[in-house]
């Protein structure tokens, strides 16, 4: 039996088109009651038992069973022996992809990341005082795949913020380590790794163990455990995002090869059967080349069934009256990430606000970003984009306002306060403030 991939084929001028792009878009972040329960019993657990606890678990969900936590902990030294092992052509891959990254995020620390501040007329100094987090623990998938690009994403500009110490967990189950993983931790700058998944990870790193080391904010994705896991413990550390099925809207004017466009609906439909694809263009002629270069292309690919299911499931290809609507209607949905396939990407990208990642040309293809472009792979997902914003060094710094008050400035202040006060009932407020006046 031959395999097909099916998106929906939507039109805006169609009379249920409302109904339809609404019923393609819903996704639920609800996670199962039962996960619930069980992360939150292990997040009690291992806050209560520690080292113990983490022993138990990496046992029981990754058949890792060891005498103590010393044996869950990678070295400096074995970091860098993945790093010489691996092929040389991944080596220099890696170097070079890490090399963009901390660029990027080097420029980015520039234009927002420094401290500030100014003296007014009468000599009060205000400003903002911008320092980096101390610790921060980074999760990084493992298992069913391996994710290097991870680790650069979420360690780098953790580095260039200058934090103290970055703390990766990575789960390896059966006891399987991926050197491309390892050597990533090692270019990244990672201070200490260990080889721990699952809700467990972010419990230690939340309270800490007697091994683990107790941070300040977790970042990283990870399943339903992990993303369970990291909500309950937000509030106790910081957390990044929860992140949802990932997600690829590519506005097409017709003039990109309709296989690259095919193929890049692929390259986030191939992640699993939740991921969403989405082409919007206003040639109907086009949308059937991509159509038929979909059903051409997917025999090809290894991760066929996946791509089939997330493409018949929740991809949708949609016939818009024109660029502009394409665009309101990206808008609306905010993707994760957003290919301008056109001839003048510049021409639409002020018409588009809401996207975590926009890749402006025919040429830019979502798993450069995804790699090694520069900017950060980490991104909102499910419409968060309307509100949220890629990882970047501003997660890894803390803000602290910088107030020194002159005399003369107090003789002001000191008067507008105090009213303010008492007309909220706070007296010994007021009276703070009188009491610097003359």
């Amino acid at each position: 039996m031959k395999l097909t991939a099916a998106p929906a084929r939507l039109s805006t001028v169609s009379a249920t088109f409302e109904a339809e792009f609404k019923a393609r878009l819903h996704w639920s972040a609800d996670t199962d009651a039962a996960i619930e329960q069980r992360v939150a019993d292990i997040l009690a657990d291992v806050q209560q038992r520690g080292d113990a606890a983490v022993l138990e678990y990496t046992a029981r969900f990754d058949g890792l069973d060891v005498a103590g936590m010393g044996e869950l902990e990678l070295t400096q030294a074995e970091l860098k022996a993945a790093f010489d092992t691996i092929p040389a052509a991944q080596r220099s891959a890696l170097e070079a992809a890490a090399r963009r990254v901390r660029s990027y995020h080097e420029a980015q620390k520039k234009a927002s990341g420094e401290s500030w501040s100014y003296r007014d007329e009468d000599g009060t100094l205000l400003g903002q005082k911008v320092t980096p987090l101390d610790r921060v623990g980074i999760y990084v998938p493992g298992g069913k795949a391996a994710y290097p690009s991870s680790v650069l994403m979420n360690a780098i500009p953790a580095h260039v913020a200058g934090v103290g110490e970055i703390i990766m967990v990575v789960p390896t189950p059966k006891g399987e380590k991926n050197a491309l993983v390892l050597a990533a931790a090692y270019v990244a700058g990672v201070t200490r790794a260990f080889t721990i998944g699952g809700a467990q990870a972010v419990a230690a790193l939340a309270y800490g163990t007697q091994t683990v080391p107790k941070v300040d904010k977790i970042t990283g994705p990870g399943n339903a455990y992990v993303a369970s896991a990291k909500k309950r413990v937000f509030g106790t550390v910081g957390i990044d995002m929860i992140a949802g099925p990932s997600e690829i809207l590519v506005l097409a004017d017709g003039s990109t090869p309709a296989d690259w466009v095919a193929m890049d609906l692929f390259s986030q439909a191939e992640h699993d059967e939740l991921a969403q694809s989405i082409l919007l263009c206003p040639d109907a002629a086009y949308i059937d080349e991509v159509q038929a270069a979909i059903d051409r292309l997917l025999p090809e690919m290894p991760r066929a069934e996946i791509i089939a299911k997330s493409l018949t499931g929740r991809g949708a290809l949609i016939h818009t009256r024109s660029m502009e609507e394409a665009c309101e209607i990206s808008n609306r949905i905010a993707p994760e990430h957003l290919e301008v396939s056109s001839r003048d990407p510049h021409k639409w990208e002020p018409l588009l606000k809401h996207a975590g990642a926009i890749f402006l040309g025919a040429y830019t293809s979502e798993s450069l970003g995804d790699y090694c472009a520069g900017p950060n792979h980490v991104l909102p997902t499910s419409g968060t984009a309307r509100f949220s914003s890629p990882l970047g060094v501003y997660d890894f710094q803390k803000r602290s306002s910088l107030i020194e008050v002159s005399e003369a400035g107090a003789q002001v202040l000191g008067k507008i306060a105090a009213e303010l006060a008492y007309g909220e009932g706070l007296q010994a407020h007021a009276r703070a403030a009188e009491m610097r006046l003359k």
